[in-house]
């Protein structure tokens, strides 16, 4: 427990601890009930796309489209409930279209061996354009009622789908991380490719099987963010990925792949929507609350090499369990 608390997950614990001491005193309404929920549901798309993000930057790889996917399976939905394409049908369509675009990603990163960074960059310029070809400057609303529900209202209580969502991936994809062989295997060729080679691993189809699930998950946050807006334009989630990525690296998981954490994941994620939600009740423009992020992101690369006089000590590259 004492190495726990000393290491970088010990530090952001410490941390989350002291915003939201800060929060409580400055903004009577933080602690509240509503203001709790409000405070994931603004965010729950990103904060469920970090998870996936966790597995892909541990195997050694980034997927810079995550939010232009996002933004392609929302205005996707909007283009074919518009063109007369039942809303269910069309949230099949979309999970297909997300399905794809990860494939696409995987294939010229796992098998043709291109770059991720590269790779996932053309694709975010890609599916961006391709949603705006799709609504043009126009916005499309007036969904179907019970599609608007799953992102507006409380499924069990005041909890909406889109949290309990969250939940439920973040304990399944604790368990493929860190308790099953494809777990170690991600662990395994982030840290060094070509021993997993050696070691007999099909490291291009475990590659493609990541990336086909972060374009899924995208998906689905795509159409959770559109049935919580109700609406959908051609820049529906722009940036986000900036968002997802600083969660990821601020958790701890190390940029070269090889070590990091879903805990370490849930600490940033909590950090980062508590800091967003203090400076919004204090009425700190969003332009702000983006520099801050920024910094952030800047200082989740840096700062977890830094042995801070002695009292933190970085996660081994080799430790499945983040400990």
């Amino acid at each position: 427990m004492l190495s726990r608390l000393k290491s970088w997950e010990g530090f952001l614990l410490a941390a989350l601890l002291l915003i939201i001491a800060a929060n409580t005193v400055l903004s009577p309404q933080f602690l509240t009930f509503s203001n709790q929920i409000n405070l994931f549901q603004l965010s729950v798309e990103k904060i469920i796309v970090a998870l996936v993000m966790t597995l892909i930057i541990i195997n050694g790889e980034i997927d810079l489209s995550v939010g232009s996917m996002m933004g392609l399976a929302a205005c996707s939905f909007g283009f074919l409930f518009a063109n007369g394409v039942p809303a269910g049908l069309a949230c099949c369509i979309v999970m297909v279209i997300g399905v794809a675009g990860g494939a696409l990603n995987g294939y010229f990163i796992a098998r043709v061996g291109l770059p991720s960074l590269v790779v996932t960059l053309a694709s975010l310029i890609g599916f961006r354009g391709l949603a705006r070809v799709l609504v043009e400057d126009r916005g499309i609303t007036d969904f179907p009622d019970w599609f608007d529900a799953l992102g507006q209202q409380g499924l069990i209580g005041q909890l909406p789908l889109s949290i309990i969502l969250f939940f439920l991936l973040f304990g399944l994809f604790y368990v493929i991380l860190q308790r099953s062989g494809f777990g170690r295997k991600t662990y395994l060729i982030g840290n060094n490719r070509d021993v997993a080679d050696f070691a007999g691993i099909d490291t291009a189809r475990h590659k493609m099987t990541l990336f086909i699930a972060s374009g899924a998950i995208s998906a689905l946050a795509g159409l959770l963010f559109a049935a919580r807006v109700g609406a959908v334009r051609g820049d529906v989630a722009s940036g986000f990925e900036l968002d997802i990525i600083t969660m990821v690296l601020l958790g701890g998981v190390s940029i070269f792949g090889g070590s990091g954490s879903l805990w370490g994941t849930l600490l940033a994620v909590l950090i980062v929507l508590n800091l967003r939600n203090g400076m919004a009740l204090l009425n700190i423009t969003g332009h702000i609350q983006t520099g801050v992020i920024g910094i952030l992101l800047i200082a989740s690369v840096i700062a977890p090499r830094i042995n801070l006089a002695g009292l933190l000590t970085t996660t081994p590259r080799t430790d499945q369990k983040g400990t």
